[in-house]
């Protein structure tokens, strides 16, 4: 028994050694805080081949804060990470809580990652479940909110997330499903897109289970109505409209005439000579402190969220 202690131990030691080793030299996400910096990840589309993705201002989808709508921006914060302006990386609760439920389950299917997680993720590393590539993300979202702002780290998620096939970011999602740039996104748009997120390949996936986005899309425009994003008016305005299902349709008989051709997105663009702005009007909200609540005087449609929140 002793010698299997002693193994077990030695296990343990060896695997310590080899996370503190990976943690070592994993790479610097300083350069994330230059809006102008551009690198190239790789993407996975829905047939498991592998491309190259531009992230940054080289990509000619890219969207850059400013130009995201605010509704956008509260949209994906209060569904995915309601904490967001409150922890540092990664939510300790929300991770016992998924602890205790992959152990009840004896499955690793809840999470429980942080905004700042999925982005360090979809940088960084793969989307293997693992422990390991959990220790890794937590560490790597540590150091982005070490480094980087809030409002960078909003930016670098909603430019990168999935959204379809072979559609990354806000930017070529807006212009995949609606035909408009994502500054012209409005709040139902938004909610829409914000809905796909926990599984735009099957779960929510419009072309397969339109309802359920809708569903979703509801229940996020109540959230934005709840914090004050949207004032009743623009509440009910929203849930009147309906997304543009025709032009999906057109898109998915497409897909069905002629086979789908994947391609990377992130080409060079050129300037096209609109500086990007940034927003005003919100307080900054020191390390450890406490963002406002997003009230109708301190609301999202007259200010983007924390722009300006700086790490000390």
């Amino acid at each position: 028994m002793n010698k299997i202690i002693r193994y077990l131990l030695l296990a343990l030691s060896a695997y310590l050694a080899y996370i503190g080793i990976s943690m070592a030299v994993m790479p610097p996400v300083s350069d994330l805080a230059d809006r102008k910096f551009s690198t190239t990840i790789q993407v996975k589309d829905w047939q498991g081949e592998y491309h190259p993705f531009v992230v940054g201002p080289k990509n000619r989808t890219w969207t850059p804060s400013g130009r995201i709508p605010a509704e956008m921006k509260w949209a994906v914060i209060l569904a995915e990470d309601s904490n967001f302006y409150k922890h540092e990386g990664f939510d300790v609760k929300a991770i016992k809580n998924a602890i205790k439920y992959d152990l009840e389950k004896k499955s690793l299917k809840r999470g429980a990652s942080t905004i700042t997680q999925q982005t360090a993720k979809n940088l960084f590393l793969s989307r293997e479940k693992s422990i390991t590539r959990k220790l890794k993300e937590i560490y790597l979202a540590y150091r982005m909110e070490q480094e980087l702002t809030k409002g960078r780290i909003i930016e670098l998620y909603l430019n990168v997330v999935e959204l379809g096939p072979m559609v990354y970011g806000i930017g070529h999602g807006a212009q995949y499903y609606f035909g408009k740039q994502a500054s012209a996104l409005t709040p139902r748009e938004c909610a829409f897109l914000a809905a796909m997120l926990p599984g735009p390949r099957i779960a929510y996936n419009p072309y397969k289970n339109l309802d359920k986005v809708l569903k979703r899309s509801d229940m996020i425009l109540r959230l934005l109505r709840q914090k004050g994003v949207l004032g009743e008016g623009e509440y009910q305005a929203a849930l009147a409209q309906s997304p543009n299902v025709g032009r999906m349709q057109q898109q998915v008989d497409e897909l069905i005439s002629t086979p789908p051709v994947f391609s990377s997105p992130s080409t060079a663009r050129k300037d096209d000579g609109v500086k990007e702005t940034e927003p005003v009007g919100e307080k900054p909200v020191e390390a450890g402190g406490t963002a406002p609540e997003p009230s109708k005087e301190n609301s999202p449609s007259s200010s983007q969220p924390n722009e300006s929140t700086e790490k000390k």
